[in-house]
């Protein structure tokens, strides 16, 4: 009986499973299984729409709180706003940040000022060529005794008031080049360098004594204008005349020279331009038996 029952215990043993049964999966704790069902795949669908819907509201939520902040800060469109005129740069900006000063010069060049511009009150140079200004008058340089050279090249000056000057005794070159004028002011004494050349300037235009006193000058340009003599009373200081392409007809033997004079030597001038004038040069002879070149023109 003993060795029966040890033979049904033996049995029981080889028949109980030899392997641990395998632990639990772990779930995710969003999605629900439903197990023996076909519906698994139609759940995890639908938890991501729910999440996709749930983002894309918060988004557009956010979008429309953004419009309606932009929307906040609109003007009506009936509402018309008039900005003011724009100014011009001349009008306020202090001279050196409308033009260039530098060591005591200005340069104002081609920056299309109507005057001449308040100037730094050590200026010795002022360069303001090819402008609009149309006119120069005493008080531009009341204040600006040291300029020592002005250049007004390419303007629309068609007037000088005689007092311009005046007060710059320091002055040296003056340039009034490619202007409109027809007479010329009174002139400062220590002149060297004076250019009018392409003007309109007719002799009526040129006092007497305008440059009778001027000592120091050497260089005078009066091309291109309308002179129909050449200007009286020229210094003996003077190098280089240029009156070329003017309207000159004529000229005596004091022009360049001392009629009562035949010991008289011109000896500074260098060059007198009498081309492009209606005059024969090689009628008037005793007119250059001063000066040691003969003027450059026409002579038959």
């Amino acid at each position: 009986m003993r060795a029966l029952q040890a033979r049904l215990l033996l049995l029981l043993l080889l028949s109980a499973p030899l392997t641990q049964p395998a632990p639990p999966a772990q779930q995710d704790p969003r999605i629900t299984y439903h197990y023996g069902t076909d519906y698994s795949e139609e759940t995890l669908f639908s938890q991501d729409s729910e999440d996709k819907y749930l983002d894309g509201k918060n988004t557009k939520e956010k979008e429309t709180t953004i419009l309606h902040n932009e929307k906040s800060v609109q003007l009506p469109r009936d509402e018309s706003v008039t900005l003011p005129p724009p100014k011009k740069e001349s009008d306020e900006m202090p001279t050196c940040l409308l033009c260039v000063c530098l060591s005591g010069s200005v340069y104002c060049e081609e920056v299309d000022i109507d005057a001449v511009p308040p100037l730094p009150k050590e200026s010795s140079y002022l360069y303001a060529r090819f402008n609009k200004i149309k006119k120069l008058t005493a008080k531009d340089f009341a204040d600006i005794p040291n300029l020592r050279r002005l250049d007004f090249t390419g303007n629309l000056i068609e007037d000088i008031e005689d007092g311009t000057f005046s007060k710059l005794s320091l002055l040296e070159e003056l340039t009034l080049a490619e202007n409109q004028l027809l007479k010329l002011p009174v002139l400062p004494p220590k002149l060297t360098l004076f250019n009018a050349k392409y003007n309109k300037i007719k002799s009526r235009g040129i006092k007497a004594n305008t440059f009778k006193r001027l000592n120091n000058l050497s260089f005078l340009y009066l091309d291109h204008n309308a002179l129909e003599s050449v200007p009286l009373n020229l210094p003996e200081s003077l190098r280089v005349i240029h009156l070329q392409f003017n309207n000159i007809t004529s000229i005596t033997d004091d022009t360049f020279c001392k009629a009562n004079d035949t010991r008289y030597i011109r000896d500074r001038i260098e060059e007198i331009r009498l081309e492009g004038n209606p005059i024969i040069l090689g009628k008037h002879p005793n007119s250059f038996i001063c000066l040691k070149r003969l003027p450059v023109g026409s002579y038959f």
